[in-house]
């Protein structure tokens, strides 16, 4: 299920010099301007809390795994070099499944490590603030993958729609929103952060085991679907 010439040339095609430079831009701005906060206010959990969760979470997450997710298979889509990939004797779903570590692995170093070290910056990590948003961060990168990696395959403007999933949906209505929250991979997230850290400084809207249980349904339905349609691109490129 997993190969590793196609990890490479994923791992060489999203970690090229530009994509690099922009994968890199968020977690440098939540370090620094966690730094400044640290600076001004001192460590304080709720304010350590607001910061992780309404920029690392709520922002920076998604957008890597937009970036991430969609640039593991949309450029070579895009531009018709999937043709030479789909030739070899691999199944598409391996093919999938690889791009989709891939994937995860670039969305979790750009946004987990970042925000752990963001939260020891601001807080120390006092109350598991630190690791409860890391957690939380680790577990949305993999959904965030899946989601996006599917958007890349099926549409052409997939980083448009992913920036709009991003920014409105999660950063917008998912966090103010009642209902949308029950449909957000960030308060599935914060669900998982919720039991890591107790207390109330970190609350969702959704419960564990829900949260849970879809989490990994999207994870999968999301890779399945995305493999149909790689079969169905297959199949149109050969007629």
């Amino acid at each position: 299920m997993y190969d590793p010439t196609v990890a490479r040339l994923t791992y060489r095609a999203l970690l090229g010099r530009r994509r690099a430079l922009i994968l890199g831009a968020l977690p440098l701005l939540l370090i620094a301007i966690s730094v400044v906060v640290r600076g001004l206010a001192g460590a304080d959990d709720q304010t350590a809390s607001d910061l992780l969760g309404g920029l690392a979470l709520a922002t920076m997450v998604p957008i890597i795994g937009v970036i991430a997710g969609t640039g593991a298979i949309g450029p070579e889509i895009d531009d018709g070099s999937v043709v030479y990939l789909l030739s070899k004797p691999l199944k598409r779903p391996t093919i999938i499944f690889t791009k989709l570590i891939v994937a995860i692995a670039v969305t979790m170093v750009f946004s987990a490590l970042p925000t752990l070290i963001a939260g020891f910056i601001l807080n120390g990590n006092g109350q598991q603030i630190a690791v409860a948003y890391t957690v939380a961060a680790l577990v949305s990168s993999i959904a965030y993958a899946a989601l996006f990696l599917l958007l890349g395959t099926v549409s052409r403007h997939a980083v448009v729609f992913g920036l709009v999933y991003a920014l409105v949906w999660e950063a917008l209505f998912g966090s103010l929103v009642p209902g949308a929250r029950t449909l957000s991979v960030q308060q599935w997230s914060l669900a998982v952060a919720h039991k890591v850290a107790g207390g109330d400084l970190v609350t969702s809207d959704v419960g564990l085991t829900t949260a849970t249980v879809l989490l990994i349904a999207v994870t999968v339905l999301a890779t399945w679907y995305a493999g149909q349609k790689l079969r169905t691109l297959t199949l149109a490129g050969e007629e």
